[in-house]
C-alpha cells in the first residue's frame, strides 16, 4: 500500500501550533514510509474563509519547509463531487431527504431536552414517502445511520473506540442549497486523494465515528485514523493568547528558527528514547506513530526559547547575516548598506552565541550598521567619563599604527593597558561602549576587527573629539 497522508486545515483565521504540529506529523510518517504528503485547503466556510488565512497557511508551510507533493486541493472546487456522492447515497437506500422546517426542528431539541434525552434528530422523514412534503421546503439529505450495533475505529495512537450507533443521529451531508458539510466532504475528498492515514487533532475524535459510516454506506475502504493529543498551557487549560504566542507566524516575528519550532513540536508529544536535538534528516528516519503518547501535551516557552538557542548556534553565519539584515529595519530602525552587512557577517559568530532569537540577535547586531552620532544606552554614557575619553584619545593612534587584525589588535590593547596601569576591562569597556552605544558586545578585539579601521576611528574620533 502507498502511504498517502494530508494535512487539512481550514482557512478561518491563524495557523495555530496544533495545526503545525499536525502538518509536521503528516510530513515526517509520509517521509519515513516513503509515501505522499498532500494538502487540501478546507475553504467551504465562505462566510468566514479569507484569502489572506490561505495564504497564512501556504506561507507557514513554506517557511516550515513542509512542502506538499502536489499542489493544493482547494475543498470548494469540488462540491459539485460531494453532491454527486451524496445523490448516490440517495440513489441505494443509505441517505434520505429531510423537509423539517427550521421551527420543526427547534422544537424536536426543547422536546428532547424537557424529557432529559439528547437534543438529537429524530429521524422523522427517515421512512416517511416524499410524496407528503409541504410544498416550498427544499430538504436536506441525511444520512440513514445503523440504529442497531456499534460503530469501531481501531485507532493508531488511541487504540480500539467505540459508539453505540443508537447515540447517533442521520446527519446532514447536503444542505438544502445544494452545499455539502464539512463531514460528508472530508471523506468524499479522502477517498478520492487516496489518503491512506488521516492523522489530526483528537478533537476530531467524535467526527471519525460519523464519517466511518460514510464510507460504510459508500462501500469504501476507510482508511487508518491516528488521532494525537491537543496542545495545552502549562496549566492544563487550552492553548489560548493568555498563555503567550499560538500562531505561527508569531513565533517567526519573534525571532524562532523554523527548525528550531518543528524540533520541539516533534518532541511535544512524540518521543525517541533521550534523543532531543534532532535534524529533519534524523526526524523523518526516526519518526513512526507508535512513539505518539495519549495525553495532551503542554507547552513550555522557556524551553522552546533554550532549543532555538542552541539551533540559533548552529546556524550558518550567512544565513543569519541575511535574516538578521531583512529585520533590522523594523525592528531596530536602521538599513543595512553593504559595509553594514560585511560587519554583520564578520561578527555573526561571536554575536549568535549570546542570543536565543533572531530578534535579539538583531538588536545585539544593530550598531554595526548605525551612523555617527550612535544612541547611547544610559549605562554606556555614565562610562565615557572626563577620563575615559581622553584616555580612548590615546589609544587612538596605537589603533591606526596596529595592523588590525584582531590578534594584532588585542597585543595593541594589551600593551596600553599596562602603560596605563589598568586592567584590560578598564579599557575595553569604556572602549565598547564608544564603538557600540552599549556595555555588552562579543570580545572587544573581534568587534573592532569587525568594524574595520576606518569605522573604528571615526566612531572612537566621535566621542572623544565630540561630534
Amino acid at each position: 500500500m502507498t502511504i498517502r497522508t494530508r494535512f487539512a486545515p481550514s482557512p478561518t483565521g491563524m495557523m495555530q501550533l496544533g495545526n503545525v504540529r499536525t502538518a509536521l506529523f503528516n510530513y515526517l510518517f509520509a517521509r519515513h514510509t516513503g509515501g505522499a504528503f498532500l494538502l487540501r485547503i478546507e475553504d467551504t466556510d465562505k462566510a468566514r474563509n479569507t484569502p489572506q488565512a490561505v495564504q497564512v497557511i501556504l506561507d507557514a508551510l513554506d517557511w516550515l519547509e513542509l512542502k506538499p507533493d502536489a499542489e493544493p486541493v482547494y475543498q470548494s472546487t469540488r462540491e459539485a463531487r460531494h453532491a454527486e456522492v451524496a445523490r448516490e447515497l440517495l440513489a441505494k437506500g443509505q441517505a434520505y431527504y429531510c423537509y423539517c422546517t427550521p421551527e420543526e426542528l427547534k422544537e424536536m431539541r426543547e422536546s428532547a431536552q424537557a424529557e432529559g434525552r439528547p437534543p438529537r434528530y429524530n429521524g422523522y422523514w427517515r421512512d416517511r414517502d416524499p410524496a407528503l412534503a409541504p410544498a416550498g421546503v427544499d430538504p436536506v439529505i441525511r444520512l440513514k445511520v445503523p440504529q442497531t450495533g456499534e460503530t469501531v475505529i481501531d485507532d493508531l495512537v488511541q487504540g480500539s473506540v467505540r459508539v453505540a450507533n443508537s447515540e447517533l443521529d442521520d446527519m446532514i451531508i447536503l444542505r438544502s442549497d445544494g452545499t455539502p458539510t464539512y463531514l460528508h466532504a472530508v471523506v468524499v475528498d479522502d477517498h478520492d486523494m487516496a489518503i491512506s492515514h488521516v492523522i489530526r487533532g483528537d478533537d476530531h475524535l467524535t467526527n471519525t465515528f460519523r464519517q466511518a459510516q460514510i464510507y460504510q454506506a459508500m462501500g469504501w475502504d476507510l482508511p487508518q485514523f491516528a488521532h494525537i493529543p491537543l496542545i495545552h498551557g502549562a496549566d492544563g487549560a487550552k492553548l489560548s493568547k493568555r498563555h503567550g504566542a499560538v500562531s505561527v507566524l508569531e513565533f517567526r516575528e519573534q525571532g524562532i528558527l523554523p527548525e528550531a519550532l518543528c524540533n520541539y513540536l516533534l518532541r511535544l508529544g512524540w518521543g525517541h528514547g533521550d534523543a532531543e536535538i534532532l535534524s529533519r534528516e534524523e526526524q523523518i528516519a526516526l519518526f513512526t506513530l507508535e512513539g505518539v503518547g495519549r495525553a495532551a501535551s503542554r507547552m513550555d516557552y522557556a524551553k522552546l526559547t533554550h532549543l532555538n538557542g542552541v539551533w540559533l548556534r548552529a546556524a550558518d553565519d550567512t544565513r543569519l547575516t541575511k535574516d538578521v539584515v531583512a529585520r533590522l529595519p523594523g525592528q531596530c530602525g536602521v538599513q543595512a548598506d553593504a559595509k553594514a552587512q560585511a560587519r554583520i557577517l564578520a561578527l555573526m559568530p561571536g554575536l549568535k552565541e549570546r542570543a536565543k532569537t533572531l530578534a535579539e540577535l538583531t538588536n545585539s547586531a544593530a550598531f554595526l550598521a548605525r551612523a555617527i552620532p550612535l544612541p547611547f544606552e544610559p549605562k554606556a554614557e555614565t562610562m565615557l567619563t572626563p577620563e575615559a575619553r581622553a584616555m580612548l584619545a590615546r589609544l587612538i593612534p596605537l589603533l591606526q599604527a596596529s595592523d588590525f587584525s584582531i590578534s594584532g589588535i588585542d597585543a595593541c590593547l594589551r600593551a596600553f593597558a599596562e602603560a596605563e596601569a589598568k586592567k584590560l576591562g578598564q579599557v575595553a569597556q569604556p572602549l565598547r561602549a564608544a564603538l557600540t552605544g552599549s556595555t555588552t558586545s562579543p570580545g572587544i578585539d573581534a568587534t573592532l576587527a569587525a568594524l574595520g579601521l576606518e569605522e573604528s576611528i571615526a566612531r572612537l574620533k566621535a566621542v572623544t573629539e565630540g561630534y
